[in-house]
């Protein structure tokens, strides 16, 4: 049976087959080349931040407009600070070492043969995204540093900063040398660009999703190319009954309040039922910063005369609010903890508050996620905070890449052997 291609179908095919060929360039690229062009990518930002700034303002107002929620227009919004956060970004990844051509394992076989696993590049990577034009940025300077090309939709929130910042990026590239290909955009096309991305095989060869629940599952149920699962995060602080008060209070603060619409903030707080003071500190804490609480009637003991809090019911345990909420269990033990974040957990960033190093380890061992934490904030699951450069994404899955995914994420291996004529008998 031959299928019909829509219009729509054949330009993202075509600009597949032209990600591939940039690709394949950019694969054998020198740490230099890559570099210099990283440095050049932030350098152009810069020099055209008025064009790029009044492309965002224009996407801001379209959004208000919409009634998109604050939380989303936050991750929409650049301003100068943000862009030379994007610059030094870029420049702190051309200091990174160049992952391709490492040497995983390597030995020399009974038979003479000489045998390495090295790193190579992914190839062509489809990235599908809301309303983050750091990313866009992020995305591309990490996949140039990796040898891969990308196809990127950033979504129509942001689709006028997005276009400039890409126009700008392929600007910079082209200075250099490489193929524009090596960076392109699909938001002209709408969510039909997107569904044909991830639905025609061979498109891409890993798409990463990145963004809320409904965006990543919407791609994980429905792509027919290898997926990475991103990001959704029902991060949990459990606050021990060992606990120092102030370290809880400053911790959950930070966690919960510090940008409430990333995926590694806070969304459920555990706390012992013997830790009754760091208990009444934290909630203080929290309904005077305007967190809307969502509490158990253990806990609700503990709010300040006055409060208001709704009663937590399950569907609270599971939610990824992305605002000023939080749900709120008291637990009988450490058990009863691990318990239930392993129920509730998104496996993202899991974090314990705890002056007991017995139970800090016990928690280490026992909980299943992608990060886990003791004794910091959750915020510090993030490819620039742990050294990265940036991230693509923070991966939830098992496979390949779990956690921050960062310039070796973006990478796979093959295997070579140099032989002098053996043959297998």
């Amino acid at each position: 049976m031959t299928i019909e291609l829509t219009e729509i179908d054949q330009r993202i095919l075509s600009m597949s087959r032209q990600a591939r060929e940039a690709a394949r360039e950019l694969a054998t690229a020198s740490r230099a080349r890559k570099d210099s062009t990283l440095r050049v990518m932030g350098e152009t930002i810069l020099a055209n931040q008025e064009y790029i700034l009044k492309q965002n303002a224009e996407d801001i107002a379209d959004a208000s407009a919409a009634g998109l929620a604050e939380s989303m227009i936050d991750r929409l919004t650049l301003t100068p600070e943000r862009l030379q956060g994007l610059n030094d970004a870029l420049i702190e990844l051309a200091a990174l070492p160049d992952p391709v051509g490492s040497v995983l394992r390597g030995q020399n076989l009974p038979n003479g043969i000489r045998m390495q696993q090295i790193r190579v590049p992914l190839g062509a990577v489809g990235a599908i995204y809301e309303a983050r034009p750091n990313v866009t940025v992020d995305i591309a300077g990490i996949a140039l540093k990796s040898g891969n090309a990308v196809i990127l939709r950033g979504g129509s929130a942001a689709i006028k900063t997005n276009t400039a910042l890409i126009a700008v990026l392929r600007e910079a590239a082209e200075k250099q040398g490489f193929l524009p290909a090596i960076i392109q955009g699909i938001d002209e096309f709408g969510r039909d660009g997107a569904t044909s991305l991830m639905t025609q095989r061979g498109s891409v060869d890993v798409l990463i999703p990145r963004g809320g629940r409904g965006l990543i599952q919407s791609v994980v149920q429905n792509a027919r190319v290898p997926v990475i699962e991103t990001g959704e995060g029902n991060v949990h602080v459990f606050v021990d009954a060992s606990a120092s008060v102030d370290m809880a209070v400053n911790i959950v603060k930070n966690a919960k309040t510090h940008r409430v619409s990333v995926c590694n903030s806070a969304e459920t707080l555990l706390i012992h039922q013997d830790a009754v003071e760091a208990g009444r500190e934290v909630l203080r804490m929290l309904v005077r910063s305007g967190v809307q609480l969502h509490v158990d009637e253990a806990a609700r003991q503990w709010l300040p005369e006055g409060a208001n809090a709704a009663t937590a019911t399950d569907e609270d345990w599971g939610t990824e609010y992305l605002e000023m909420e939080m749900a709120v269990r008291t637990v009988a033990s450490l058990d009863e903890a691990i318990e239930h974040i392993n129920t509730w957990s998104t496996k993202h960033t899991e974090v314990i508050v705890t002056n007991n190093l017995s139970n800090a380890e016990t928690f280490i061992d026992h909980i299943d996620a992608a990060a886990v934490i003791v004794n910091a904030s959750s915020r510090f699951t993030d490819g620039g905070q742990l050294g990265l450069g940036a991230e693509v994404g923070i991966s939830t899955q098992k496979t390949h890449a779990r956690g921050p995914m960062g310039l070796e994420e973006l990478t796979t291996s093959k295997w070579v052997l140099r032989g002098n004529g053996q043959t297998r008998a």
